[in-house]
């Protein structure tokens, strides 16, 4: 399978989403709408909410994007177009293609990740989206529970926060000896 990525309204992922998958046929081909999990303070109150993890694109998993496909998704309100152009509709491969499937491998809605800090305050990422990610870490808020993370797609890098949980250190985890 290959996978591509659309653009669709930022917002109006969900909606576009739902529409896409009665219009078409599951078999040939599925949508991903990648989504991070993260703790937003609210007037004072914790809520937990999903926020996407590439606002405005989703990713088409098909074997190719047969003009039919393209006509269908091109009527559906909110399509804008393909990356890199609809002229020269290509799948994602290499350091882009490996991103998203690193996203992919753990589901539509990711889960926050746990993280252990050593001593000396350097994070650990133990399970979790982050995980094998640790290179693209840019900051880390504890009070907010959020690690801020540069990520590129077609040469184009942003920043995205994803939350975190503090596990309970091993000494595994730490570096530390076993007695």
């Amino acid at each position: 399978m290959n996978y591509y990525v659309i653009q669709v309204k930022t917002g109006k992922e969900g909606d576009f989403l739902s529409n896409a998958r009665e219009l078409l046929p599951r078999a040939d081909c599925d949508l991903f709408w990648l989504r991070r999990s993260l703790a937003i303070k609210k007037q004072g109150k914790l809520k937990e909410v999903l926020a996407p993890v590439f606002p405005g694109y989703l990713i088409l998993e098909t074997e190719t994007v047969t003009p039919l496909l393209f006509r269908n998704l091109k009527a559906l309100t909110g399509f804008s177009r393909f990356l890199k152009s609809n002229l020269e509709i290509t799948p994602i491969f290499g350091k882009d293609l490996e991103l998203v499937m690193h996203f992919i491998r753990h589901g539509e809605v990711m889960e926050k990740s746990q993280v252990v800090f050593s001593k000396d305050q350097k994070i650990k990422i133990l399970a979790g989206p982050l995980k094998g990610l640790e290179g693209m870490i840019v900051k880390v808020d504890k009070r907010k529970k959020r690690i801020k993370v540069r990520l590129a797609l077609y040469d184009n890098a942003f920043l995205i926060d994803f939350g975190f949980e503090t596990a309970v250190p091993t000494a595994a985890a730490t570096g530390a000896e076993q007695d």
